[in-house]
């Protein structure tokens, strides 16, 4: 399984680390927030919501190197718009990954 790492952080600054802290700053400080609009959203069935919480979350995805990750949110937001939440557990399953890797970097 995937794991979230900085690579592909680290190839964008170019060794700038203070771009990446910045960068992990901003996810830090977003994520928990998109996190929760996302399950607010998903919990009373508004689909294309979820589909737009789903699209700013996919981002921070790649950025955190997930790669194949990136690919089931897309699949899923294609989902929603579709009116079906097939990838819904994998997709959550990310974003678990994600904080639990956000909350020791």
């Amino acid at each position: 399984m995937e794991r979230p790492n900085r690579k592909y952080l680290e190839e964008l600054s170019d060794g700038d680390i203070a771009f990446e802290n910045t960068i992990i700053s901003i996810i830090k400080k977003e994520f928990p927030i998109e996190v929760q609009e996302y399950q607010n959203s998903i919990k009373t069935s508004d689909f294309i919501k979820t589909a737009e919480h789903v699209h700013k979350l996919k981002h921070k995805i790649s950025i955190l190197g997930l790669e194949k990750g990136y690919e089931l949110a897309t699949e899923f937001e294609k989902e929603l718009k579709s009116g079906m939440k097939i990838q819904r557990i994998s997709f959550e399953k990310i974003l678990n990954q994600m904080s639990i890797y956000l909350n020791t970097i």
